[in-house]
């Protein structure tokens, strides 16, 4: 199966007064394509933080240490892949929100108060396919122009025309322009000389160049009598919103575009979040715990809305959860996580079936069944401070098995069995 996007070694410190809190410690996860992959574990394990590091989105104090993330959807050699921590910023805004999107937790804070709906879902239709807006609003302007009318109203149609073509034209050759810039890049970083580093900033000067606007639009946005020409534009956005908002089950979806985030439930604010995940077909969709704070109704609707845009739209999803329940419905592969490190990976099936590790199996052990009377599992102990985290094995303290080789060296990740891979000296004999 071809890689889509893969972590390795990565590791993610906060500076905090208390200390350094070493969030993640070696993270190594891969997501394929055509796959839903869970990321396991209970609250303050690193999930969020894991998710943030591969979009290049942690805020300070929090910062990437070491490791890579590699992209393959993009790479020329897809057997390599493309390393984004090496890559600009730039470079990571044209893939968040397009290849790469996220379904933030909290929808409620994740929407912008006193923005409009359909004005919060265009923004990626505005930035990421601009090109195919234009196309469209010109193809429009065409077919009006076609038809004839009134002189003056075929003169604004005319200019707003030439404008739009221009603008379009100056994209496409800036798009084109970056492109190169970007094979260029590569090529530099698979030679593996220093030569990248010394022609970075050149590059990027060239890519800032290339992203001037072009004068006539600059009068056009500033003189008034001429602004009316880019509502044209917006109706073509807008229309692509309604479109969206429709295909998400979204009732009356002309009115929900007027309206502003306050005036829905939960669940509808949910659905916009996904909304403008998804509004351009990404290749991997992160759902980081869209279901919670939501009641059993809502999540079950959000979570079969999730499996059939897999089916429909979407390459890949990430999805983040606590609820092991959630992800032996959706998942097709799992990693659980404890306190930054990741314990044990397999497919669902074999991890439900056979866990190794003992924090799996602890996991596993406390889900209530209701074929079983008395107490429920419990692990013992409690989690870690990854300000003074333990050495070795971050789980041996609350071990049952633990040896004494768990307490000084983190364990090796071993494949167990094909596919199935695992951190713990129980299974490769004590060995380093």
């Amino acid at each position: 199966m071809q890689k889509l996007i893969e972590t390795k070694n990565l590791f993610t410190d906060f500076n905090t007064f208390e200390g350094v809190v070493k969030a993640l410690n070696g993270v190594g996860l891969v997501v394929n394509e055509g796959e839903t992959y869970g990321l396991v574990g209970e609250s303050g394990c690193g999930k969020s933080v894991a998710v943030r590091s591969l979009m290049r989105i942690v805020q300070a104090p929090g910062r990437i240490t070491e490791g890579k993330v590699l992209i393959f959807f993009r790479a020329e050699d897809r057997s390599r892949g493309i390393d984004i921590l090496r890559r600009s910023e730039a470079y990571m805004t044209s893939i968040r929100g397009d290849s790469i999107s996220m379904i933030f937790q909290e929808a409620c804070t994740s929407l912008n108060p006193v923005l409009s709906i359909g004005f919060q879902v265009g923004e990626s239709f505005h930035f990421h396919r601009r090109a195919q807006m234009l196309e469209e609003t010109i193809r429009d302007l065409d077919e009006e122009l076609g038809r004839g009318g009134f002189f003056l109203a075929r003169g604004w149609k005319v200019l707003s025309r030439a404008l739009f073509a221009r603008e379009l034209g100056a994209l496409k050759e800036y798009e084109g322009a970056i492109d190169r810039i970007d094979h260029e890049l590569y090529r530099l970083e698979e030679a593996g000389s220093g030569e990248p580093l010394r022609r970075k900033g050149a590059l990027q000067r060239r890519r800032d160049r290339l992203g001037e606007k072009s004068v006539l639009a600059e009068i056009a946005r500033r003189v008034p009598g001429f602004r009316r020409y880019r509502r044209r534009l917006e109706r073509t956005v807008r229309r692509h919103v309604v479109e969206l908002l429709r295909s998400l089950g979204v009732p009356n979806p002309e009115r929900i575009a007027e309206g502003y985030p306050h005036e829905l439930s939960g669940g509808m604010q949910q659905r916009i979040v996904i909304a403008i995940a998804l509004a351009c077909h990404p290749v991997l969709l992160i759902a980081d715990e869209p279901t919670s704070n939501l009641d059993v109704t809502i999540q079950a609707q959000i979570v079969e809305l999730i499996k059939s845009l897999k089916q429909k739209v979407i390459s890949s999803v990430l999805f983040i959860t606590h609820d092991l329940g959630l992800v032996a419905e959706i998942c097709d592969r799992a990693s659980v996580m404890y306190a930054g490190d990741i314990a044990e990976t397999a497919s669902v099936r074999e991890l439900f079936r056979q866990p190794l590790h003992p924090y799996t199996q602890g996991l596993l052990a406390s889900v209530p069944k209701l074929s079983q009377a008395g107490e429920l599992a419990t692990i013992p102990g409690t989690v870690p401070n990854l300000i003074d985290p333990p050495t070795g094995c971050r789980f041996h303290p609350r071990c049952p098995h633990a040896m004494e080789v768990c307490k000084g060296v983190k364990p090796p990740t071993i494949e167990h069995s094909p596919g199935h891979w695992v951190a713990c000296y129980l299974y490769s004999d004590g060995k380093k």
